[in-house]
């Protein structure tokens, strides 16, 4: 079940071990990944808390309750442990499978058999025999925040003074204090920065998977983790 035959999709982050929350987001994608939504990665989190590493990959935008994980996907999450920035590290996989069930099976690193595996979807998840690795599987409110509407009236706006743009020798375009100062407000509102922004993932929903491990399994190349997600078809 390791084993992969091709890329769905991949998104990264870096964080620093104690330090705060990093993530990563790409949402509705095109045609090649929104095919396979229960493949398409929408967020990857990484955060700590005390001697522990918490992850969440977030697949399928536009979940609903009836939605369910892929028995033909590996959802993986890489990481890599060093001492400094740009400095190579050690590397380690955790890589989730589900069967017909939903039952999840998680591997560690270099297990040759599941870490944790069972019925991961009550609010507590589940936890290894040792207690070192838990993990949570189920449907989830949407947590990234875009106010559409906003970016919509801004892309709009932009289009129609596009044309008397000038731009400097980097290609970035030349606008005063004041036209800054309108772009960004119709970023922070709607109906043309004239009400509150939105949010339009608000009501949406997202299937989550959510591992608390011990950073001691992770961090064994320093403290700096690199940690991007992918999913995989599972090969034969």
């Amino acid at each position: 079940m390791r084993k992969t035959r091709w890329l769905q999709g991949a998104i990264a982050l870096v964080i620093a071990t104690g330090g705060p929350l990093a993530l990563a987001a790409d949402h509705l994608d095109g045609p090649g990944a929104s095919k396979d939504p229960l493949a398409d990665i929408t967020d990857v989190y990484a955060w700590t808390e005390s001697d522990k590493l918490l992850l969440v990959l977030n697949v399928a935008p536009l979940a609903t309750v009836d939605s369910k994980f892929s028995d033909a996907v590996q959802y993986a999450l890489h990481l890599e442990s060093s001492s400094e920035f740009g400095k190579p590290g050690t590397k380690t996989d955790i890589i989730c499978t589900f069967d017909a069930d939903q039952k999840i099976s998680c591997w560690v690193g270099a297990a040759t058999s599941p870490n944790v595996t069972g019925d991961a979807s009550k609010t507590d998840g589940i936890k290894s025999a040792s207690g070192d690795v838990r993990v949570f599987a189920g449907l989830r409110s949407d947590p990234f925040f875009f106010n559409l509407e906003g970016f919509n009236d801004t892309v709009a706006t932009v289009k129609t003074v596009a044309a008397g743009l000038t731009f400097d020798t980097s290609g970035c375009p030349v606008i005063d204090g004041a036209t800054s100062a309108a772009v960004v407000g119709l970023l922070q509102g709607t109906n043309n920065g004239q009400d509150p922004a939105e949010d339009f993932f608000g009501a949406l929903n997202v299937m989550s998977i959510v591992l608390e491990i011990d950073e001691k399994l992770v961090n064994g190349g320093g403290p700096i983790l690199a940690v991007w997600g992918s999913t995989h078809k599972a090969g034969g």
